[in-house]
């Protein structure tokens, strides 16, 4: 025989088989749905329960809303049970090893996801039931299923979810249907980019109500996931760390400027807008606060302090100097501990402390280095009885010349001056008008160089201030910030996962 009649042969062979299979299947289907009710419940015996297995396999997680609190994924449910009366014979049927089922025209478990936020409730697709030789019912009917989820955003964005996706029958009870669990399948899992899977245990729960002594079972499956959390890190924890540290700026820059207050108002402003940013993506609830928000607040609090020891520094900055002198605690706590503390030199020399002398131009200066107080000149007859009022032209007071120095003709009121007696010259109302000029010129300079003193001593007072708050706000930033980002429980893991 050739080639050519053995293709003929199977062929016709293959035909004959298939057409005879199907006459099988057919007279199978008619034998098994005569008499068959769906609604039945398919035991043998009414009195015992159907055991029903139960798992699902998950294959992606789509999105959680944490506005709205909603977790929607992508599920394949599996479901296994024996139909008594979908039995046969094979070899009364032969080549029929299987049989596919409308899930209409079969018993199926009504088993739904009780905390299901689809406006259907049921977004499962129903595909055919298979059902083997022996009664035995796989049914796989996948979906897109929305469930309700508790958000806790305590520890946001270091946070790790846990939602519940809860499946038991709707109608009947523990004493119909027996509901056993079985582990999850995650081995076609489509990983997300937000979220981690970190694991789907499942339980078996049955529960009594009070108002019916039959149980209820559900099997309850928590998807367990952590938060991926560089996107955050980037777009939220970044800036609001780089406005944070421009506070410091606010201390670098010079009072005279005239912006250091805009700087810190400006700072405050951008931290309140990212702080906007996260409330949007936030659910409104007042059970926790989350990390990120707890964050945000205390870097804009510290900031509002900045702002507030900025005016105490351009106060003391700005201070006038005819105003309220010094306090004594200022001097101490600030010019002395607090220069002392951080290394800071007043400019210039620091201030002698001079000899008491008469008031003189050249060889005396003010009392009160400080400049919170000017001395009181003293009277005339006082000054010309102690050194002949010689001092105030520059001359010495230990020794006269035996005769009057040579005063510009001017100022002679006559000839016969140069013949007068010392006490005549020293006594004259001319020359004595002119000491009480030169007096009030001395002591002009001195009230001005008290005030020059006295500016210096507040802007020193203010330079202090700032440096202070420099270093007290730097390390109040660096502590608080390690101490809230570290306080989330799996910090080291995001740390370890996410960016490294």
């Amino acid at each position: 025989m050739g080639p050519s009649a053995w293709m003929c042969t199977l062929v016709v062979f293959l035909l004959f088989q298939g057409a005879h299979g199907g006459a099988h299947q057919r007279q199978l289907l008619k034998d098994l749905m005569e008499g068959y009710t769906p609604l039945e419940r398919p035991v043998g015996d009414d009195a015992q329960p159907l055991t029903v297995h139960f798992t699902l396999s998950l294959m992606q997680i789509m999105d959680v809303d944490e506005k709205n609190q909603v977790l929607t994924t992508n599920v394949w449910l599996q479901m296994y049970w024996y139909d008594h009366y979908l039995q046969w014979n094979e070899s009364e049927y032969p080549g029929v090893k299987s049989l596919r089922f409308l899930s209409d025209h079969v018993w199926t478990p009504d088993i739904l996801l009780y905390n299901s936020a689809n406006q259907e409730f049921d977004s499962t697709f129903h595909t055919y039931v298979l059902v083997n030789s022996s009664g035995y019912c796989q049914w796989l009917p996948p979906g897109i299923l929305k469930s309700t989820c508790r958000i806790d955003v305590r520890w946001f964005p270091f946070d790790t979810q846990k939602c519940d996706l809860k499946f038991g029958s709707w109608t009947y009870d523990g004493w119909l249907i027996e509901l056993r669990m079985m582990e999850a399948d995650t081995s076609g899992y489509v990983p997300n980019g937000e979220w981690d899977l970190v694991a789907v245990p499942g339980s078996e729960n049955k529960v009594l109500y009070e108002c019916c002594r039959e149980p209820y079972l559900d099997v309850t499956f928590a998807v367990t996931m952590r938060r991926r959390t560089l996107y955050y890190a980037l777009n939220m924890l970044v800036p609001c760390l780089l406005l944070s540290a421009m506070t410091f700026l606010v201390f670098l820059l010079p009072a005279d400027s005239g912006e250091k207050i805009s700087l810190g108002i400006t700072v405050l402003l951008s931290l309140t807008v990212f702080m906007l940013l996260v409330a949007e993506v936030m659910p409104a609830t007042s059970d926790s606060i989350p990390l990120i928000g707890q964050y945000f607040a205390t870097t804009m609090g510290m900031v509002a302090l900045s702002v507030v020891a900025t005016v105490f520094v351009l106060q003391y900055h700005h201070h006038d100097p005819d105003g309220v002198c010094m306090p004594r605690w200022v001097q101490v706590v600030v010019l002395h501990w607090g220069a002392w503390l951080l290394r800071m030199r007043q400019p210039g020399e620091a201030p002698v402390e001079r000899p008491h002398c008469t008031p003189s131009l050249l060889s005396c200066s003010s009392d009160n280095s400080e400049g919170c107080a000017t001395p009181t000149p003293p009277t005339g007859p006082a000054v010309a009885v102690a050194n002949g009022g010689l001092a105030y032209m520059g001359a010495p007071s230990a020794s006269f010349p035996a005769k009057p120095p040579d005063v510009p003709r001017p100022f002679l009121p006559s000839p016969e001056l140069q013949s007068s007696t010392q006490e005549d010259l020293f006594s004259s109302p001319e020359l004595s008008h002119i000491l009480e000029e030169l007096r009030y010129v001395a002591e002009c300079f001195r009230g001005r160089d008290a005030a020059q003193a006295a500016c210096s001593q507040w802007k020193f007072a203010a330079a202090v201030l700032d440096r202070l708050c420099l270093v007290t706000f730097a390390l109040i930033h660096i502590v608080c910030s390690i101490g809230i980002l570290m306080a989330a429980p799996n910090f080291a893991e995001a740390i370890t996962k996410d960016f490294l």
